[in-house]
């Protein structure tokens, strides 16, 4: 027999010996269990990859020359040298993390949902929450002395329009309610639905006078805007620059002071001077540079204006033919 060849069987035992150091092994094995010599080759020649039923499907122990596993018993191994076993670490994927944070972010948004009903008034808050602000209609406001003020009408039929309000009137009450700065009437606003029609007191010219408004909410009022924006027969142009607010010496009005007038534009050819002061343009008092600009924009293009001019001490009543922008 060959110095490399394994031991007979026994037939008595049913086993074989390890002609390496001669020990009994089981049937099947191909190592010797104890000496972890490779029957027939030699521990030089043991160098392949061994499998064990005790490791989980698809995972691999490489054996390196010299680090031997003893097997222990049926699905069992030993402790093996160290660095002879190589563990992949298990790391989460692109999908996991997703997973989390979608997780995450629901958790939160529960816990956002459990609380902000608690505030009313609060955005999302169902109980009590504040109803978008309706709308006046005008450029802006500005506290002024006994009330609130603003320059000039936004667009054509806005609520102030249709009230019969000018840049420069004074509101001093609202709905019943005293007025008296900006942030007053905007909250008075916030607590209007749109719609509701209410009384306007406001001054003009040092007179007293009561109007009836109805609010609208910004949508309808950004409506209007871009149907006046692109209105077919365009806007109105009447070839002035540079016009200012200023008081009329020894009276209580306003008006619209001319800066220059552009020669053969429409103001022009119709005989307007700069420095006339406009007072009325239309059947529209003008008491701000702002509302002349917005009502010269809001007239309908070659059709005739008449506008009432302070030139010195004198009234001028002057028809103009609009041009168009």
């Amino acid at each position: 027999m060959s110095q490399n060849a394994p031991q007979p069987l026994n037939a008595e035992t049913g086993s074989t010996t390890c002609q390496n150091c001669h020990s009994s092994m089981p049937l099947g094995l191909r190592f010797c269990r104890n000496c972890g010599y490779r029957l027939g080759e030699g521990v030089a020649e043991y160098t392949e990859t061994v499998r064990f039923n005790s490791r989980p499907t698809g995972s691999a122990t490489t054996v390196m020359p010299g680090n031997f596993p003893s097997v222990v018993g049926k699905g069992e191994i030993a402790p093996i040298a160290r660095g002879a076993i190589k563990c992949r670490k298990r790391r989460m994927s692109g999908l996991t993390w997703i997973f989390l944070i979608m997780i995450m972010f629901f958790v939160i948004g529960a816990g956002v949902s459990f609380f902000v009903p608690k505030f009313p008034g609060r955005i999302g808050g169902t109980p009590g929450a504040t109803q978008p602000r309706s709308y006046f209609g005008v450029n802006s406001f500005d506290t002024t002395d006994g009330g609130v003020t603003f320059d000039s009408i936004e667009a054509p039929g806005s609520p102030a329009d249709k009230a019969g309000l000018v840049g420069g009137d004074v509101i001093t009450a609202f709905d019943g309610q005293q007025v008296s700065s900006e942030d007053q009437i905007m909250e008075l606003l916030g607590k209007t639905p749109s719609g509701k029609t209410v009384d306007v007191v406001y001054i003009r010219d040092g007179d007293t006078k009561t109007t009836k408004l109805t609010t609208i909410s910004k949508g309808e009022l950004d409506q209007l805007g871009r149907v006046f924006a692109t209105r077919p027969g365009g806007r109105g142009r009447l070839g002035i620059d540079d016009q200012e607010t200023v008081e009329l010496p020894g009276t209580k009005l306003h008006g619209a002071r001319l800066g220059t007038v552009q020669a053969s534009l429409p103001g022009d050819m119709a005989g307007l001077k700069s420095g006339d002061v406009v007072i009325d343009f239309g059947e529209t008092p003008i008491r701000t540079a702002e509302e002349l600009n917005y009502r010269i924009q809001a007239a309908v293009p070659y059709e005739t204006v008449v506008i009432k001019v302070m030139r010195g001490s004198e009234v001028l009543e002057i028809p103009v033919r609009m041009g168009r922008r």
